[in-house]
């Protein structure tokens, strides 16, 4: 890459509403990297960073990038301001395109999941809006091997994908804020947005025949949180208990002082908060589903009966496993640096330079 010549990246958020799931906090990682380097890639490489985001989430990475309007008519033909080397989707669900003056594109595809949740007419039309969409890029990237093997299988069409795993937040220095009502107290943990494919209803099932065992579920306040709530009520459940729209000192608090993570999802393209949870050392059990083997390795507990009986004899052996096996928790903690926000910024780094030199 030439040192005279500017270079221009532009950071396709999509329609972010808040930065506390998923998808928008992949989108906050990597900008709070890109943005920390900024001025010295500027100064040094001519590098210009351009965040395209709603208004209200302009300023929050910094002064050293260029901040754009999110607009409805990006979602038809539409020209940048800049003439971009690098437009780069950070998810493959939104509906915005890439400007006619970009030079390469880049998708980033989190997961296939509507081809497991899908069927017929439904199956047909998210295939082919996802085809019109990811026909637009040049390049690929797949945040797991196994997102990577559902492209090749699913969309026969597109070209391989490269795998760059997610980093994860290491929240182990963070400043905790304890959650008052949990102090003392004896918890497995779970955080998600509760939907339908994170299988929290097998958790509940489980605390339902284990009163003596506390359960804590940990997600925004959404209508998905308030069914479980409604649903543990009914079953007059005392030892479940539900925190809703923690902030990032509350969430380490609670990682720091739960007896276990636990995490049936059935339906994953990476899976965060197993691997923030293992930056603790905690015990992870997970469910062995799409991409969870992959990520978690051979240091977490798998589910692969989701009854009550057995998801509780899966958690008791693997509590037991970590208080009989000393260097345990070191290599859960080893796992999970594996997955760190800086290589994965500069593996994308290294994709978008790469992209100039194949234009």
């Amino acid at each position: 890459m030439s040192d005279a010549k500017p270079f221009h990246i532009a950071l396709q958020f999509g329609h972010i509403r808040h930065f506390n799931e998923g998808l928008s906090e992949v989108a906050r990682q990597l900008a709070l990297q890109y943005a920390a380097q900024a001025a010295q890639l500027k100064a040094e490489r001519h590098v210009h960073f351009h965040f395209i985001l709603p208004s209200q989430w302009h300023g929050m990475f910094g002064p050293d990038v260029t901040y754009h309007e999110l607009r409805d008519a990006m979602r038809l033909r539409h020209r940048f301001p800049v003439d971009l080397d690098v437009w780069h989707g950070l998810h493959q669900h939104m509906r915005y395109r890439p400007p006619i003056n970009s030079k390469r594109n880049i998708i980033t595809v989190h997961d296939l999941n509507h081809v497991y949740a899908k069927k017929g007419l439904s199956l047909w039309w998210q295939n082919l809006r996802l085809t019109r969409h990811l026909r637009r890029a040049h390049q690929l990237v797949a945040i797991t091997q196994f997102v990577a093997d559902d492209i090749r299988r699913c969309l026969p069409w597109a070209p391989p994908a490269v795998v760059i795993h997610n980093g994860a937040a290491d929240l182990t220095q963070h400043a905790q804020t304890p959650v008052p009502e949990l102090v003392g107290q004896s918890y497995l943990l779970h955080i998600s947005r509760m939907s339908a494919s994170k299988n929290v209803g097998a958790l509940i099932d489980m605390a339902a025949g284990w009163p003596e065992q506390g359960l804590v579920l940990v997600g925004p306040d959404s209508p998905e949180v308030e069914a479980h709530r409604l649903r543990v009520k009914s079953l007059g459940l005392h030892n479940v208990r539900f925190v809703t729209d923690v902030d990032e000192a509350q969430k380490a608090w609670l990682y720091a002082h739960c007896e276990a993570f636990l995490f049936p999802s059935l339906m994953e393209g990476f899976g965060l908060p197993p691997i923030e949870a293992m930056f603790f050392g905690k015990p992870v059990i997970v469910a062995r589903r799409t991409c969870l083997p992959e990520v978690c390795g051979e240091v977490a507990a798998y589910w692969d009966d989701f009854s009550a009986p057995a998801m509780r004899k899966v958690v008791e052996a693997w509590l037991t496993q970590h208080r009989q096996d000393g260097d345990l928790a070191q290599r859960v903690t080893a796992q999970a640096r594996r997955y760190a926000w800086p290589r994965a910024a500069r593996q994308y780094q290294t994709l978008y330079e790469q992209g100039l030199t194949a234009c």
